[in-house]
């Protein structure tokens, strides 16, 4: 590891002054900030993560650990734990993809440690941008070419992908938020806003080591989510190596609103596959109107898949996502809600 200086910014204005550095969005920021630190010091200790200056901004816990549920939505803090989050009563009945996202991921004492803001922006565990010495990697040092494309790329992107660079986005939580339409609130020196959630990681262009749209300083204070008739009725699905702490070779997050057995809404996000949350908005579009069975079920996850990409070790993945989203949808139209039977 580094030399690095270490603040504690005691409160929000702060941290912002202290962070307004390089903009946080970039892998070579010299600016970064601490919340729950479960990757940011892995990647320091790997050589991976350089920067010059490390923000501690656990004293704003305050105002950014709460949960709320209204009518309107369920809002949640930037600096929660996963495992609050994961716990919450409320949120295990009424938006259960949530809390499924965030228990199916890393291990009991990490999701103690780790928040949900910190989660939302955590790096690919693409072997060959965790491993300086593997030169050719465009997302750690922009230009030099990506080893995974003619590497032992099994675990890899194949959606959102281009010749820059094939890593997977590795979150379970963000592919939840995606599914579901969420925003997202982030606090500046300058302003406060929010924005849907899906605009917050960057699509590719050629620029991979430009993640997300945080300005310099600027920090997540939260996650807003719709409330919706689909909402209860969604699963989380993860098919992994491992039971038990370890990343997706593909997940499917499903929400679904049901009049008897025809689709008024559908909601569907995929992780493990792409190079950001994924929405598979026209496999939404095909079902809707349609009864949801078996077949329109792979209907809507072949669709899903179109413009899949592979190369090579990770040629399995496109019919494995579309076997476990058909799994995941007909999975949540077998769910039996409070007052209602499937």
């Amino acid at each position: 590891m580094r030399p690095f200086a270490f603040h504690h910014a005691d409160s929000a204005s702060q941290a912002f002054r202290l962070g307004s550095g390089t903009g946080q969005g970039q892998v070579d920021a010299s600016v970064q900030f601490l919340a729950g630190g479960t990757t940011l010091i892995d990647l320091m200790k790997l050589d991976v993560l350089r920067p010059q200056r490390v923000v501690n901004i656990d004293a704003l816990k305050g105002s950014l650990q709460r949960i709320e549920l209204s009518a309107e939505g369920l809002y949640l803090g930037a600096l929660t734990t996963m495992a609050a989050a994961a716990d919450h009563g409320e949120i295990l009945d009424s938006y259960p993809v949530i809390a499924q996202s965030l228990k199916l991921a890393a291990s009991a004492q990490l999701r103690n440690m780790a928040t949900l803001g910190g989660n939302v922006l955590q790096k690919t565990r693409c072997t060959y941008y965790r491993d300086p010495s593997w030169s050719a990697c465009n997302k750690r040092s922009p230009g030099s070419g990506c080893a995974a494309i003619h590497g032992f790329n099994r675990n890899h992107a194949v959606l959102g992908i281009d010749d820059t660079c094939i890593s997977q986005y590795p979150g379970d939580f963000g592919v939840a938020l995606m599914a579901l339409d969420a925003q997202v609130d982030l606090i500046g020196s300058r302003d406060s806003r929010r924005i849907p959630f899906a605009r917050l990681h960057r699509p590719l262009e050629g620029q991979p080591h430009i993640e997300n749209i945080l300005r310099p300083g600027e920090l997540i204070s939260g996650f807003f989510v719709p409330a919706g008739p689909w909402a209860r009725r969604s699963l989380y699905v993860k098919v992994r190596d491992r039971e038990s702490y370890e990343f997706a070779l593909v997940a499917a997050a499903v929400a679904v609103d049901l009049d008897g057995e025809t689709v008024r809404q559908a909601r569907i996000g995929l992780g493990g596959m792409a190079y950001r949350p994924w929405r598979a908005e026209a496999a939404e579009q095909m079902l809707m109107g349609k009864p949801l069975n078996e077949a329109s079920a792979a209907a809507a996850a072949t669709v899903a898949l179109e413009g899949a990409r592979t190369h090579g070790y990770n040629d399995y993945k496109p019919e494995l996502a579309r076997r476990t989203l058909a799994r995941a949808l007909l999975g949540a139209k077998a769910l039996t809600l409070a007052g209602q039977v499937s």
